[in-house]
């Protein structure tokens, strides 16, 4: 591509563009939307702590039936983050390249099987084992189980993890508790979310997605100086934070606002009354028009 765009989008999937209930794409305009802004040349990359199997179904393939694959063989750029940095891939117009995989920040295969185990044998009737994720450890609430059911059988189950790796001396943060591993170090903490728990690397976050997806659309071609950065919890702002950091103008929507907006030093935006994916489709609306684009 030879000319600037005029917009970077870094985006959070659940709440912004999945809706955190039916945990798929809901509103329509949200992928016309997205398609049109790739096909007018706006880098886009999804930032999230999802899985790259979860992304390829239920973001990517109806991204794709959307028209996808003809924006990006027109010059638009997608990539996607996903583990918060230790997973990520291409869009090209022939749908995603490789996955790719940082092994170095990678839970243990015999953790992995020992969590997987605890889930099935105390927990199966209210979460599930995230079988698609490559790096992190992963649970998520059962669709069928109310948030309030849910909530405390979460914090025992984020107990029982802190435990397991405790136990195999690997070294855990969760909440204000830190246990090092035999050489001081804490390699991997708890992060609990709306509907899922996370064992991960603590080198994972969503500013490292950040930086990978700037350095391949840095790769690809040239980079807008203008980004915005959307998602729906207290890390998500770590996108804008990189942004920041490295001189773009940067704005960060925040379509869960309830949780308290913080203070930066860049502009935070809300939807008005909308929250979640309502929020997500008309911020996405709003670009579409305000860069002059036909839905097509």
């Amino acid at each position: 591509m030879t000319n600037t765009p005029a917009l970077g989008l870094l985006l959070d999937i659940d709440g912004p563009i999945a809706s955190p209930v039916s945990r798929s794409i809901a509103i329509p305009s949200i992928l016309s939307d997205l398609v049109e802004l790739v096909r007018a040349g706006i880098p886009i990359a999804f930032i999230t702590g999802r899985s790259a199997e979860f992304v390829a179904d239920e973001v990517v393939a109806p991204l794709r039936t959307a028209g996808l694959d003809d924006a990006l063989g027109g010059g638009g750029r997608m990539f996607v983050v996903c583990e918060k940095g230790a997973v990520w891939f291409a869009m090209t117009p022939d749908g995603p390249a490789p996955t790719e995989v940082d092994e170095t920040v990678a839970l243990p295969d015999e953790f992995r099987a020992h969590i997987r185990s605890v889930v099935d044998d105390r927990f199966g009737d209210s979460m599930f084992f995230d079988e698609g994720k490559l790096a992190m450890v992963s649970v998520e609430q059962r669709t069928d189980v109310s948030a309030e059911q849910y909530r405390p059988l979460q914090l025992e189950y984020n107990e029982v993890a802190f435990d397991a790796l405790v136990e195999r001396g690997l070294g855990a943060r969760y909440g204000d508790r830190e246990v090092p591993n035999a050489a001081g170090d804490i390699p991997f903490r708890i992060d609990p979310t709306i509907i899922s728990t996370d064992v991960e690397s603590v080198t994972l976050d969503k500013d490292r997605g950040a930086e990978r997806a700037l350095a391949f659309f840095e790769a690809q071609g040239d980079l807008p100086r203008v980004w915005r950065s959307v998602g729906d919890s207290r890390s998500d702002y770590k996108m804008a934070d990189y942004l920041h950091s490295a001189g773009y103008e940067v704005a960060h929507v925040d379509v869960r606002p309830s949780d308290g907006v913080l203070e930066k030093p860049y502009e935070v935006v809300v939807e008005g009354d909308l929250i979640h994916d309502e929020a997500g489709a008309a911020f996405l609306s709003y670009w579409v028009q305000k860069l002059g684009l036909q839905r097509q």
